[in-house]
């Protein structure tokens, strides 16, 4: 009974301990560049972007212009999943209702260097605005953080002024919706990527567009209504039906809603 109760013991100690040492494999799921949109999608005015992070990193992505003359126009940064390489919305370059799209890939993600991390992806979130504000007409940017990407865009909206904020599959927390996976465990002290949103939320005027699917098991929808519910700014809520995680994008209300929302920005 003894050995039995020293195993329990090892185990309970050391589950916790594995989680916290790797974090970063059950948060971020680095993904290799799946294409190059330059040459994937031709008909499309697409500029290569690079950019050099405060620790030097290298980060790769794109500029996909509104229009084919590649004039200047308002600039949507997105910020995508935890296994989202971004290339592939180079194909959507034309629902953004006249707006640029700006995607670069997180640390590690498509041809990008270094690891991710929460510190890391927000300081390199104020880069990427920097660089977009640099570029977009009239210095307006408005931001797009889908799932893991909505703490990105959550915080940034928090540091810099962005014309709107769309929200897909966004969460309180990360330290609350691991909670609710393991309910057991002391989550507070073991997480170092927190990426808590509904402290940031009630700093932030700028209009917000949350987009949640019918079916996510993913996220489960209280966490989305809850920052949902903390917003400050002008703020409206769509629910896409039939869809779940992974299909949002796949419904064409999804769409829609995104385009009927950037139109209000000017």
């Amino acid at each position: 009974m003894l050995d039995w109760l020293k195993l329990a013991g090892c185990v309970a100690l050391g589950f916790p301990v594995l989680i916290y040492l790797f974090q970063e494999r059950l948060i971020f799921f680095p993904q290799p560049l799946t294409q190059d949109p330059v040459q994937a999608f031709p008909g499309t005015a697409i500029e290569e972007v690079g950019l050099v992070a405060d620790d030097r990193v290298k980060l790769r992505g794109w500029l996909v212009h509104a229009t084919a003359t590649q004039a200047p126009a308002p600039v949507l940064i997105y910020f995508g999943g935890n296994g989202e390489e971004v290339s592939w919305l180079a194909a959507t370059a034309d629902k953004y209702a006249g707006w640029s799209l700006l995607l670069v890939n997180y640390r590690g993600y498509g041809d990008s260097e270094g690891k991710p991390g929460e510190a890391e992806l927000f300081s390199d979130a104020l880069q990427i605005y920097d660089y977009a504000a640099r570029h977009a007409l009239g210095g307006r940017v408005a931001v797009m953080g889908r799932s893991l990407g909505s703490g990105v865009a959550v915080y940034l909206a928090s540091r810099r002024p962005v014309a709107g904020v769309i929200l897909v599959s966004p969460y309180d927390s990360v330290e609350s919706v691991a909670k609710g996976i393991y309910p057991y465990l002391p989550i507070g002290l073991m997480l170092r990527h927190r990426f808590d949103s509904l402290s940031r939320a009630p700093q932030i005027e700028a209009p917000l567009l949350c987009l949640v699917a019918s079916d996510d098991r993913v996220i489960p929808r209280p966490h989305s209504e809850r920052l949902y519910a903390a917003w400050v700014g002008r703020k409206q809520w769509r629910e896409i039906r039939p869809a779940d995680h992974d299909s949002l994008a796949g419904e064409p209300a999804y769409w829609r809603a995104i385009a009927e929302f950037l139109a209000t920005l000017g």
